[in-house]
């Protein structure tokens, strides 16, 4: 089996963010955080590290995990009329009786480079230029990377969240993959997801997919960042037993979560440059 590692991809894209970004005005991206969840802070703290190395400033406005709809929602606001913000990303989870779609429509699509306003999300169905959900992007720059055929191929999501699964398979279908979109209620999902050449695993829930989900020789790629009880993360792969099984499959940590990293600081970066 091959293991599917983010590390050589992420650093080729963090070098072309890094002269992109020093070939004008410095970019800035604004992370507006309303959370105590620890694998959110540690994306978020991430990004502020990953930033820095690339010559990208990173402000990250932390509202608290009390934080009202109206007060994050007035935030975004500021900050998408701010000339000096370039990127734009509401980090989740988000309070009680705050809803995601509903604050990050308070983004300008310009400054969408996490790919959350429904306006990025609709342009993106369409087929129009918008920035992806970084962490869908990386999928793709992945299976892209390791040169993983997708045209006329049977793909398979699990999950169908707006961060990843949806915009995902609309991807995909861009790029002539034959796509099935997997939830919580789908029925017999190994029955499914075992018919995948390409599989994805984007559901949040660690251990979800076993070898008997996975063809022989499938390409897996896992999504899960799920914090375990001794301050690590695991996947929603079993990594141990669908290594067995599989033909390609990324690890976690260090497989799709750098590479979505990387992704979101060059359209920042590129955000920065729009006329």
């Amino acid at each position: 089996m091959k293991t599917l590692t983010g590390k050589d991809l992420a650093a080729a894209i963090r070098a072309q963010t890094q002269a992109e970004a020093a070939a004008g005005a410095q970019p800035r991206l604004a992370v507006v955080v309303a959370t105590a969840d620890e694998a959110s802070l540690w994306y978020v703290r991430s990004i502020a590290k990953a930033a820095a190395g690339v010559g990208v400033a990173c402000d990250v406005v932390d509202l608290g995990p009390g934080a009202a709809p109206g007060q994050i929602g007035e935030t975004l606001a500021r900050l998408s009329a701010d000339s000096q913000v370039h990127g734009l990303m509401l980090q989740t989870p988000l309070p009680p009786g705050a809803s995601a779609q509903e604050l990050a429509a308070a983004i300008d699509p310009r400054k969408d480079v996490d790919g959350a306003n429904p306006l990025s999300l609709g342009r993106l169905a369409a087929g129009l230029p918008a920035f992806p959900p970084a962490t869908a992007a990386a999928v793709l720059a992945l299976l892209d990377h390791y040169e993983v055929e997708l045209a006329g191929r049977r793909a398979v999501v699990v999950g169908r969240s707006t961060v990843v699964g949806k915009p995902l398979a609309h991807l995909l279908l861009d790029r002539h993959a034959t796509v099935t979109v997997c939830h919580s209620r789908t029925r017999d999902l190994a029955a499914v997801t075992s018919q995948a050449e390409v599989l994805v695993a984007a559901a949040g829930r660690a251990g979800l997919i076993g070898a008997g989900h996975v063809a022989a020789g499938a390409v897996v790629i896992d999504v899960g960042t799920n914090p375990t009880d001794d301050g690590g993360l695991t996947g929603d792969v079993d990594f141990e037993t669908v290594s067995q099984v599989a033909g390609a499959l990324t690890p976690v940590p260090g497989g799709v979560g750098p590479v979505t990293t990387a992704l979101l600081l060059r359209h920042t970066a590129r955000a920065a440059n729009l006329p």
